[in-house]
């Protein structure tokens, strides 16, 4: 069977404000409401759309949504079983690991697996590393076609479409490979109660992280967390002329 291994994140809702903790220890998360991460929940639209695209081929397609965390995540998991996905895998971990360790489960997982394309998100809203994808390809000894912002599989290669600095660049890579996501790919679907329902009885496997080989290391260590500082008032001006004044006396402008 053919499948597309997809990885998701739970983190802090991108709606909820996020608060410190009193001692600049973490950002509270107790009694807060966590989600997929956006960039992670448009891989996994795509891996559903591009299964709906294969026609009769798409029966024998399978989505494979893997994601690292506490036991609280098969919420987030149940999410994306509802969106689309076929089977979840949650590797159990009590603490956050760090990128390269993260990427190291995946290669397990697609050990196991054998998927044809593995798409994550370009990075995770809580900690932006955007770093996970290109050490899962380094690892997996494959092709890599980061911050795409079109897909389109023909055969055994895939046409990826990203954004840089000069405009638009298109890079055409051999299947098995990595593809990571920018905001532009697709718009994520909306979960319906019926599909949330079905989800319930798709299989979801637990693995212990020590059951995969692999053992997490800090390499980063966060010794203090501060919200940004508090913006300050704005000052309206006349003219272009009393502007110009107001930048030279802050030493703005020469």
């Amino acid at each position: 069977m053919k499948r597309i291994l997809v990885g998701i994140k739970r983190v802090v809702d991108y709606n909820v404000r996020i608060r410190v903790k009193p001692d600049g220890s973490g950002v509270v998360t107790d009694g807060v409401k966590m989600s997929i991460n956006p960039f992670d929940e448009i891989a996994l639209e795509e891996a559903i759309r591009i299964k709906e695209k294969g026609g009769a081929e798409a029966k024998e397609m399978e989505i494979v949504v893997v994601t690292i965390g506490p036991p609280d995540t098969q919420q987030q998991l149940r999410t994306a079983l509802a969106m689309g996905a076929d089977r979840a895998l949650l590797v159990e971990s009590a603490t956050p690991i760090e990128a390269l360790d993260a990427a190291k489960v995946f290669l397990k997982i697609i050990e196991k697996e054998q998927p044809f394309l593995v798409i994550l998100g370009k990075q995770a809203i809580d900690d932006d590393n955007n770093q996970t994808g290109q050490m899962l390809a380094a690892l997996w000894n494959r092709p890599q076609a980061t911050f795409a912002s079109k897909v389109e599989l023909n055969g055994d290669k895939a046409s990826v479409t990203r954004e840089v600095d000069a405009g638009l660049e298109t890079l055409e890579v051999d299947l098995p490979a990595v593809v990571t996501t920018d905001l532009r790919l697709n718009e994520p679907r909306y979960v319906k109660l019926p599909d949330i329902m079905k989800a319930k009885k798709k299989p979801l496997e637990t693995l212990a992280l020590t059951a995969l080989g692999v053992a997490p290391r800090q390499r980063v260590k966060a010794v203090k967390f501060e919200p940004p500082p508090q913006r300050q008032k704005g000052v309206m001006v006349k003219s272009a002329q009393e502007l110009a004044e107001a930048l030279k006396k802050k030493g703005l402008v020469a």
